[in-house]
């Protein structure tokens, strides 16, 4: 099949033949979705994807050690190298969908849509690799475990998933987008994700005489209202940062004023600078606010993910390519970065490219936004719309390789 990026009756081929494939994306996903893994290792997950293309003309290579990473690559003769990417790993709760395929284990659930991604990355395989001969280069397919947490992009970029690559991108389903549209934005397009935690020391005592005690409840509750207006005071309004006090902790009793306080929490920011300097003048605001109450604080830093930065030519490359495949007006352009956090962000640290939601909303759900969100106990997804992925995973690599 010869084409260029505008040829639309190719572009339906491709869409008939997805279409026509749809029903093995779909048997692929459920098999997926049954037996949620977690973390880096995702053996099972790793063996359907390897059978699942064990018929294309790949050149497969698997991770070693811990990590289940599988790298696929179609050699189309000389040219650049475009990869393509999908996480493979589950989340450690429990799925209350109501789906026939639901997870079999308790306390792992596919609410994040990694199934999905991995069975529209297969789909496309097959039609690129149905095409090899009338390309030049190569497409690198990325099958990625421990997206959740585990950092498997940046294990996988030290192991040199990245030799050789020239641009990079990825999907991420979206129920709370109508199906059928493609949403992205240049630059900012996901925050980094740090956690930290707050020990506040005090010195025990009886309720009935905070006097001869030294209260860290009472210097916790000053240090949370003292980072939110360190926020609105210290932080760029326009480069943001969101740090949030997800857990406290103190005390066993109602009469008994405890020794210590433990705060936990995450910081969120959209650019390097602002993560870095929220990185300095936090610790300082904590430990300066327990001083002034007469204790003691240690912070304790743990960074997570760095902001996943779009690149503005790949976008655009993503966004001919969704008014092409999926309609001239399919495509939207987010005013504003997500505050979730991607470690597909190691990835684009390192080459150009971009990363996109696509809308799955469920059919029946007059406004996608009251759509139960990605990692809700209840998240479900319109399988019809992993055509639509596996088509603009296509469309970008004929794209990319030009």
């Amino acid at each position: 099949m010869s084409m260029t990026i505008t040829d639309t009756d190719s572009i339906k081929a491709i869409r008939e033949e997805l279409s026509h494939d749809l029903d093995n994306m779909v048997a692929l996903r459920r098999e997926i979705h049954r037996e949620p893994e977690l973390g880096i290792s995702n053996p099972l997950t790793r063996d359907r994807i390897v059978s699942a293309i064990a018929d294309l003309p790949l050149e497969v290579s698997l991770g070693s050690g811990e990590i289940t990473s599988v790298v696929a690559d179609l050699k189309c003769g000389d040219g650049p190298t475009v990869l393509l990417r999908a996480d493979t790993d589950a989340l450690p709760m429990t799925e209350e969908s109501g789906l026939d395929f639901s997870s079999t284990i308790d306390g792992r659930a596919h609410a994040c849509g990694h199934d999905a991604h991995v069975a529209m990355l297969v789909g496309a395989a097959r039609v690129l690799s149905s095409m090899r001969t009338e390309m030049n280069g190569t497409v690198r397919f990325m099958f990625q475990p421990g997206e959740e947490g585990g950092g498997g992009a940046k294990i996988m970029v030290d192991d040199g998933v990245l030799d050789g690559v020239d641009s990079a991108y990825a999907l991420h389903i979206s129920p709370n987008i109508p199906s059928g549209y493609l949403a992205s934005r240049p630059g900012p397009f996901m925050a980094s994700a740090d956690e930290f935690e707050v020990t506040i020391r005090g010195k025990g005592g009886h309720a009935s005489t905070p006097h001869f005690a030294v209260d860290p409840v009472t210097a916790a509750a000053h240090v949370i209202t003292s980072i939110q207006t360190m926020v609105t005071r210290e932080i760029h309004a326009f480069d943001p940062a969101v740090i949030t006090i997800a857990k406290v902790s103190a005390g066993t009793t109602t009469n008994v004023i405890p020794e210590t306080a433990v705060l936990s929490g995450t910081i969120r920011a959209i650019s390097a600078s602002t993560r870095a300097q929220v990185h300095e003048i936090l610790p300082r605001v904590v430990t300066g606010v327990a001083e002034a109450h007469g204790t003691t604080a240690e912070f304790r830093l743990r960074k997570g993910y760095p902001v996943t930065v779009n690149h503005a030519s790949s976008v655009d490359l993503v966004a001919g390519v969704a008014r092409q495949t999926l309609g001239k007006s399919k495509y939207i352009e987010l005013p504003a970065p997500v505050m979730g956090a991607e470690d597909f962000s190691y990835v684009l640290e390192q080459v150009p490219g971009a990363m996109s939601f696509l809308g799955v909303c469920p059919d029946g759900i007059a406004d996608s936004l009251s759509a139960p969100a990605c990692h809700s106990n209840k998240m479900v997804l319109n399988e019809l719309a992993m055509s639509d992925g596996a088509a603009i995973h296509v469309m970008t690599a004929l794209a990319a390789l030009g």
